[in-house]
């Protein structure tokens, strides 16, 4: 049997992995990657922004095994969970979480050096800091006002590892903590994946269980997207190679709940032009955890295959590699990652990713242990 310190190191492995195998191809559509790349299988990827000006490209680098702020920010929250070894909130988003990404240094591998994440992180993630810290908001009403987007489900998982079995309690502390940072579809689907995290780490769980426990907490538009993507991929699993009317056929679907289609890069032309990308709605969903469940199921599961139909599919391909990895990471834990695979992300990132996946194991088995002796207290109460 897997043990529960290999399956946090699956998922804390995969969040990098998915990320690293996505970044080189991020925000290109499904026919630039299959024209330009043919079809991305390996994380020794080179960048497609990697011949621009350093200008251009804000004076990043990505490719063969270099992370994003998917990873930074998980290990970030891993952090939290290190100093407070408790459950967290909405004021451990506004205290220690802040501190982590905007008062502490560490290596940020697209920048090549030591500095804040902060300096990398996109808007949507700055508007913690400019919420919490700037505005002295309520930080139960930190998300208010801000994109709605990906942004907290991309460095979820850990939340379902500290509730790791019990999926409601994973959903219900992933709404509690996030909500410092995101609103409307943008936090539902940071619980529904901290859900299927916690899920998947049940003994001989299958993709139909993690399936139907998305399903059954989803709530609005992130429900209805999970529920006909994923039965779009079930009945697609014999066509599964042929990508070309898988996409055509997910991507449709999404168009229901995500507006955006492939318009999802910013550039001056759009500035005053009225849509409703980002917005909040309850008719709405990312796209990015449907898409990543669809793939588990089209795939039965398997780890690799999941997480490559994922970031070859196009858009958010880094975020849609981190959610299906970190799912699949834990129902397998690291035995399933490919040890070339995890040298060149330590080697590249300057990561001991199974140390620290191993001190976050820690004292994510003494909050489970924790709330055991709780609940033990709490049967002997009615049990008197």
């Amino acid at each position: 049997m897997t043990s529960f310190r290999d399956r946090v190191r699956g998922v804390v492995i995969s969040t990098a992995l998915g990320d690293a195998m996505g970044a080189p191809i991020e925000k290109l559509t499904y026919g630039e990657i299959k024209s330009k790349y043919g079809r991305v299988e390996s994380l020794m990827t080179r960048w497609h922004k990697m011949d621009l000006p350093a200008d251009v490209r804000l004076g990043r680098v990505r490719g063969d095994g270099i992370v994003t702020d998917d990873t930074l920010m998980t290990i970030a929250l891993m952090n939290v969970y290190l100093t407070e070894g408790r459950h967290l909130d909405a004021y451990d988003m506004g205290n220690e979480f802040v501190k982590e990404i905007a008062f502490r240094k560490t290596f940020v591998p697209e920048l090549n050096e030591e500095t804040l994440i902060i300096d990398r992180l996109f808007y949507p993630e700055k508007y913690i800091f400019m919420r919490h810290v700037l505005a002295n908001c309520d930080p139960r009403e930190g998300g208010i006002g801000n994109m709605v987007n990906c942004g907290a489900a991309m460095y979820i998982a850990p939340i379902g590892i500290v509730n790791a079995g019990n999926p409601k309690a994973a959903y219900d502390e992933a709404i509690l903590f996030a909500m410092g940072h995101q609103s409307s579809y943008g936090l539902e689907a940071a619980g529904v994946l901290a859900a299927c995290v916690a899920k998947a780490f049940e003994p001989g769980v299958s993709v139909d269980d993690i399936v139907r426990t998305a399903i059954s907490l989803a709530k609005d538009g992130t429900k209805a997207a999970i529920q006909e993507l994923t039965q779009a991929a079930y009945d697609l699993r014999q066509e599964r190679d042929d990508m070309d009317k898988v996409i055509e056929v997910f991507q449709a679907i999404m168009l229901k709940y995500s507006p955006m289609g492939d318009d999802v890069s910013r550039h001056i032309d759009k500035v005053g032009i009225l849509s409703n990308h980002y917005t909040p709605s309850r008719l709405w969903s990312i796209e990015e955890l449907p898409m990543a469940l669809a793939f588990i199921v089209l795939n039965d599961g398997d780890y690799y295959r999941s997480i490559l139909d994922g970031v070859n599919s196009g858009r958010d391909t880094d975020s849609i590699g981190v959610m299906a990895g970190v799912i699949l990471g834990a129902v397998y834990g690291c035995e399933v990652i490919r040890k070339e695979d995890i040298e060149q992300l330590n080697k590249v990132n300057r990561l001991d990713l199974c140390a620290i996946a191993d001190r976050f194991s820690g004292i994510a088995a003494q909050i489970i242990e924790d709330d055991l002796r709780i609940n033990e207290n709490r049967k002997q109460i009615i049990n008197r």
